[in-house]
C-alpha cells in the first residue's frame, strides 16, 4: 500500500493544481480519477478547462463508483489522482432520485451508509495498492447553512466523508488562494 495524501480548500482555492503538480513532480506514470459528470454546459466547460490543464501526462479514467472496477488495470500507475470526492458524494446522492424537499431523514442516514460504503471500498482499493493516491476534496463546512435540504445533507455527509479520508491520510492540505497549509 502506498500513502494518501489530502488535499482540501474551498472552489477554485487551487486544490487541483496542487495536486496534479504533488503528481507531475514526484510520479512517473499518474492515473487521473474524474469523478464529475458533464451534466450541463458549465460542467463541460470545467471539465475540458481540466484536461487542458493536466495535458497528455496522464491515463484518465472516469466515474465515481466502484472504484475498484474503474481502476482494474491502472493498479500498476505510481499515483492515482481523484479529483473530487465531493463531486463524488454529489453524484452517489443524486443516484437516489428522490425529493429532497420530502425526503426523511431516514431515508437520508440509508443513502449515506451506502455512501460510506462505497467510501470503505475505496479505501480497500486504496489499501490493494501499491502505488500512492492524492484525494482532492471540497471543504464546505466554512460557509453559509444551505436553505434547501439537499445542500444541508450534502454538505453534512461530505464532511464526514472528508473526516474519514483526513484521518486515514499520511499527508494532508488545505489550499487557501492558491497556497497551501499542511495540515498533517
Amino acid at each position: 500500500m502506498g500513502k494518501i495524501i489530502y488535499i482540501t480548500g474551498g472552489a477554485r482555492s487551487g486544490k487541483s493544481t496542487l495536486a496534479e503538480n504533488i503528481a507531475l513532480n514526484n510520479y512517473k506514470t499518474r492515473t487521473y480519477l474524474a469523478t464529475a459528470i458533464p451534466y450541463d454546459d458549465e460542467m463541460v466547460d470545467r471539465i475540458d478547462k481540466h484536461l487542458i490543464q493536466r495535458g497528455q501526462n496522464w491515463e484518465t479514467v472516469e466515474g465515481y463508483k466502484d472504484i475498484s472496477k474503474l481502476l482494474e488495470g491502472k493498479m500498476g500507475s505510481d499515483v492515482v489522482l481523484l479529483d473530487c470526492l465531493t463531486n463524488m458524494v454529489s453524484n452517489l446522492l443524486l443516484d437516489n432520485h428522490v425529493d429532497w424537499d420530502m425526503v426523511t431523514p431516514s431515508e437520508v442516514n440509508e443513502m449515506e451508509a451506502k455512501i460510506i460504503l462505497e467510501i470503505d471500498n475505496l479505501l480497500a482499493c486504496i489499501n490493494s495498492h501499491r502505488g500512492d493516491f492524492i484525494i482532492v476534496s471540497n471543504e464546505l463546512g466554512m460557509g453559509l447553512v444551505p436553505p434547501y435540504p439537499l445542500g444541508r445533507y450534502f454538505r453534512d455527509i461530505s464532511g464526514r466523508i472528508n473526516q474519514r479520508i483526513a484521518e486515514k491520510s499520511h499527508e494532508a492540505y488545505m489550499v487557501v488562494s492558491g497556497l497551501k497549509v499542511k495540515l498533517k
